[in-house]
């Protein structure tokens, strides 16, 4: 196989605008409303809402501050043991240290990626004085959330939902950022649909959104001078940016539209090679398809050692591993990216609590696994160039 790299870098998402958000934008400009306040910022919290079905909108910086925020709601103080998802980026659970808490990781099971119920009940019985659990919807598939709710309401403990990579996935029909009580979804550049940065807190709570606005604009009371009783924070999404998310709101089926065909296409291109894809379970989620991901069959796998920044491997006929198709797609001008790499093996987490059932999974994962170019604006027959990018790699 011989092509030439790509002259136009096949991205793994980038933003796709379609126009309207300029207007929006524009709009902001011309009225003046630069700030935090706006017909903007109101229309997206309405329609984020509608289209979410939770009662509550509260549109911020940006997914973590959001985070931040629902950890902070959930009641985490300093020394609270909090049960986090294992593979996912280090935000979904940055904001509960800010808060001092004590993430406890807990592992993946290979139906979704996502945390695992029968590691989270073990850890109950482990650390049965835990009453916060953050988990995350990695890559844009929906968690196992009868289960995962189930465990929660027995042991009388708050779910924070992060949903910043799966807005518009579903699950039994109801939509992601709906099944905490405390709910966040990003709007960053490289999401299903974006702003550049801002993130929106999801509840049904109304006394909880009144208190992350209050949080989120520095936690001003209602007097005639500037009056503070309880820290605040700088987290309330501007207007200029909201602009851009309404704009980009009525295509957010469209964008799903275009990852799902990505994502199939590969999972037919890869269907003769020792390759499985993100999974998910058909019968009851419907994921956003943010990234399309592949996992290497044990078997196919060629020795490959990573260090906590580098990595090597040692080619084998017939096998290969992350690092090489990695290696080789940006040789040729397209960007992949390693599987998230779970927090427990972090060298600021690694002396945290980490509950598995018997293997550890999020770590054979990572091993295994990488993201495929997945941008919506791949015309088919770049991605068929990656395909066979991929399978040269067996060779």
């Amino acid at each position: 196989m011989h092509y030439e790299p790509f002259l136009k870098k096949v991205w793994l998402s980038s933003p796709t605008m379609h126009g309207e958000e300029m207007e929006y934008v524009k709009e902001a400009y011309e009225t003046n409303w630069m700030s935090t306040i706006g017909q903007n910022i109101n229309e997206i919290e309405r329609l984020m809402c509608e289209k979410i079905g939770c009662r509550y909108a509260v549109a911020l910086s940006c997914g973590t501050s959001a985070l931040h925020l629902a950890v902070k709601l959930a009641g985490v103080q300093r020394g609270s043991a909090v049960f986090c998802s294992d593979l996912t980026f280090a935000a979904t659970l940055n904001p509960v240290v800010y808060e001092g808490g004590v993430p406890i990781f807990i592992d993946s099971e290979y139906g979704t990626w996502n945390m695992d119920p029968t590691a989270l009940e073990k850890a109950f019985g482990l650390f049965p004085q835990t009453k916060v659990i953050v988990i995350a919807n990695l890559y844009g598939t929906p968690s196992k959330f009868d289960e995962i709710c189930e465990i929660a309401k027995r042991h009388g403990a708050t779910i924070v939902e992060d949903a910043a990579e799966s807005l518009g996935a579903t699950y039994k029909g109801i939509q992601t950022g709906k099944f905490g009580r405390y709910n966040a979804i990003s709007f960053n550049g490289n999401k299903i649909i974006t702003g550049s940065s801002g993130g929106m807190l999801l509840t049904d709570d109304p006394a909880s959104a009144e208190k992350a606005r209050k949080w989120s604009t520095q936690s001003r009371e209602n007097a005639p001078w500037y009056q503070h009783e309880e820290l605040g924070y700088n987290y309330r999404m501007s207007n200029v940016i909201a602009g851009v998310i309404r704009g980009q709101i009525p295509h957010l089926e469209e964008h799903i539209c275009a990852k799902k065909a990505i994502y199939e296409r590969y999972r037919k291109g890869f269907s003769d090679l020792p390759i499985t894809m993100n999974p998910y379970d058909a019968s009851c989620m419907e994921p956003n398809f943010w990234l399309s991901c592949m996992l290497i069959d044990r078997d196919a796998m060629c020795s490959q050692i990573r260090s906590d920044k580098k990595a090597t491997y040692v080619k084998e006929k017939g096998k290969t591993c992350p690092t090489e198709i990695l290696e080789k797609l940006a040789s040729y001008n397209a960007e992949g990216r390693p599987i998230w790499k779970p927090m427990h093996m972090q060298p600021i987490y690694r002396d945290h609590a980490f509950v598995k059932v018997s293997e550890d999974v999020g770590a054979d994962i990572f091993a295994r696994g990488l993201c495929l170019p997945s941008d919506n604006k791949m015309t088919p027959q770049e991605q068929d160039i990656v395909i066979e990018i991929v399978k040269s790699c067996f060779e």
